[in-house]
């Protein structure tokens, strides 16, 4: 694939509730491909459709490209020379191309009303506006220019529509898809200007691509069908021999593969597919996002960038360097990715256990904070960190399999232990606790050897003296190996801990 002008791409969300993470993967793979090729990734928001924006969603969608670290060159709250960055605040520049489209003979002025066009809904189940009825609509093209002078002089509503050609072929050559086709006459008329003289998307994606020298446009195959339009105003407008590279990457599909993955199928299964927690302003309902349930960024990402993309060998663990300097266009799949939660707990599993205690302790810190009021230090988390960090598939699993670090156990896992103990065990465990004290050196590999010769001493089985421990120390039968336990809890809390449990034995 041959660059000929500098590399520069947009991500352009609408701000209309959660990032899916479908379109986080298109943020990534604009961004991976922008900075391979030193080029500029562009942060662009889409808010022309005013019926459906929603406040605080461009702060919500900035947030969760912050979190995946992957920061814009240009946004709105960082402006280059090729701004405004949001649609809505270009407004003045797109009715002076829709009308360029209309002298031209490519687009016309539609006066039909929205309820006229309901009632053409109801004769016409399969109502498109198209070649096909267009003259016999209410519209520039069936009317007389006089009467068309005298709606528009009048400031009558109207839209501004595409004339699609008919009989004709349009096509264009897809980094992914190759050569695609599409026959004029089976695409309706689109709006290109709303009544109230915002663009859809139509028109401002084109308007803007061209105003920002956007070279590539990545975007979910969804939009395939829109492409036929796209590629007329390219050309309408005199712009085709700027006109970016198309790249149409696959849908992320349901865990069964039938249809693209939904926040119902979420819902429905139990897992997110929102990149962060969204409160949904008309439910009222928090949506989880996969940052609350414990995914580290680069695990999400890593996850990611491998539905639909692999760099062709066996590897599976890419840091986001890694990424940039494999990613490949030609290795991006056509067919659709099934999503897999359990493989996406693996991806943050693999994250976790090579993360840095420094990297993961903040998030340590809070979790210990909502559970406990004890006042733990530092080095003391660490150490338990380094003890249970492979155990962990989210990082909010610390305090299921450390709780017992911080606070003593407030019950006790006794059912297979109760009906084979006696006097004899309790004994041990009594003369221990003492034992203990005098034990001058006091490390994993030091108990262990002390405890496995009192045990011999005793004549009592090793494994009916082991499992009862790790429970006296635990609450239950869980936890690293029990004489590294020993060694971070310290003598006097042992102590305390195999006295306190001793009652509920005997």
């Amino acid at each position: 694939m041959s660059l000929q002008r500098k590399v520069r791409v947009r991500f352009a969300p609408s701000p209309t509730g959660g990032l899916h993470l479908g379109g986080v993967r298109t943020a990534l793979f604009n961004y991976l491909f922008a900075r391979q090729h030193h080029g500029d990734f562009i942060l662009r928001v889409e808010d022309t459709d005013q019926t459906r924006f929603v406040a605080g969603a461009e702060a919500y969608i900035s947030e969760c490209l912050s979190w995946c670290g992957m920061t814009p060159d240009e946004s709105p709250e960082n402006p280059g020379p090729y701004g405004p960055y949001r649609q809505s605040e270009r407004k003045p520049s797109y009715r002076q191309y829709a009308e360029q489209l209309v002298n031209a003979g490519y687009a016309y002025y539609a006066f039909d009303t929205a309820d006229e066009l309901d009632e053409q809904r109801k004769i016409q189940p399969n109502f498109r506006y198209s070649h096909e009825n267009r003259l016999s609509l209410r519209n520039s093209l069936s009317l007389s220019s006089e009467e068309t002078e005298t709606l528009l002089r009048a400031n009558t509503p109207h839209t501004i529509r595409i004339k699609m050609p008919i009989d004709e072929t349009v096509y264009f050559d897809d980094l992914i898809r190759g050569r695609v086709s599409f026959e004029t006459n089976l695409v309706d008329d689109k709006v290109l200007l709303k009544a109230d003289g915002m663009p859809t998307y139509h028109l401002a994606v084109v308007v803007d691509d061209k105003a920002m020298h956007i070279s590539h446009i990545f975007r979910g195959e969804e939009w395939l069908p829109s492409a036929p339009v796209h590629i007329l105003l390219w050309d309408y407008l005199g712009w085709k021999a700027e006109m970016p590279q198309w790249a149409h990457l696959p849908l992320i599909l349901k865990p069964d593969g039938n249809g693209k993955l939904s926040k119902r199928d979420g819902d429905r299964l139990g897992f997110p597919v929102y990149a962060m927690n969204w409160a949904d302003a008309k439910s009222g309902d928090l949506i989880k996002g996969f940052r609350e349930m414990g995914f580290l960024p680069q695990a999400f990402v890593n996850m990611l960038a491998l539905l639909g993309w692999n760099d062709g060998t066996e590897q599976e663990i890419f840091s986001m360097e890694e990424l940039i300097e494999k990613f490949a266009i030609e290795r991006i799949s056509k067919a659709g990715a099934k999503f897999d939660f359990e493989k996406a707990k693996w991806f943050n599993h693999e994250w976790i256990k090579q993360a840095t205690n420094d990297q993961l302790l903040p998030q340590i810190k809070t979790i210990v904070a909502e559970h406990s009021d004890k006042d733990v230090s530092d080095d003391y988390l660490e150490a338990v960190l380094s003890l249970i960090k492979e155990r962990l598939t989210f990082v909010e699993d610390f305090w299921t399999q450390a709780s017992f670090f911080i606070d003593r156990p407030a019950s006790y896992d006794l059912d297979a232990v109760k009906p084979k103990w006696n006097t004899e065990k309790t004994s041990f465990f009594e003369s221990l606790a003492q034992a203990f004290e005098k034990l001058e050196t006091w490390e994993a590999s030091e108990i262990e050897k002390f405890f496995k010769e009192r045990v011999s001493a005793s004549g009592i089985k090793l494994g009916e003296l082991m499992m009862p421990f790790r429970i006296m120390l635990v609450g239950g039968k869980f936890g690293p190996d029990v004489f590294n336990i020993t060694q971070l809890l310290g003598r006097d809390e042992v102590a305390a801990r195999i006295s306190l449990a001793l009652p509920q034995l005997r």
